[in-house]
């Protein structure tokens, strides 16, 4: 079995007032997932719950997003989540606060048995 990529989805996410960097990872992981659906792994014969997803979400606070509820997210299959230094923080005209933009891309695997491998 190889682990083989199956797509990547991308989304972006914000919070125009709180400054919750993790509402806003979650809102992009969203905006990623929740505008396809895979179907590749049922037709391959595949238990969707074998999706393993890596997940990178860019945030301009990286140590403000709690992962776990980034990664409570997924629907099916096993996720990690990495936080990087990206996305934007947009200062408000009255010095007030920010408002908050995140961009997450989600990378979809599977353990597939190869054409070399059934031969």
């Amino acid at each position: 079995m190889a682990r083989k990529r199956l797509a990547i989805e991308m989304g972006m996410g914000t919070d125009l007032h709180g400054q919750d960097y993790t509402k806003a990872a979650i809102r992009a992981l969203r905006d990623a997932l929740w505008h396809n659906s895979l179907t590749v792994v049922k037709a391959l014969g595949y238990p969707i719950e074998s999706m393993q997803v890596d997940i990178q979400i860019g945030v301009a606070q990286p140590n403000e997003v709690d992962k776990q509820a980034v990664a409570d997210v997924l629907p099916y299959g096993t996720g990690t989540v990495e936080v990087v230094k990206g996305g934007l923080d947009i200062p408000k005209d009255d010095g007030t606060g920010l408002t908050v933009v995140a961009n997450a891309a989600a990378v979809v695997y599977l353990e597939v048995e190869t054409a070399e491998e059934q031969s």
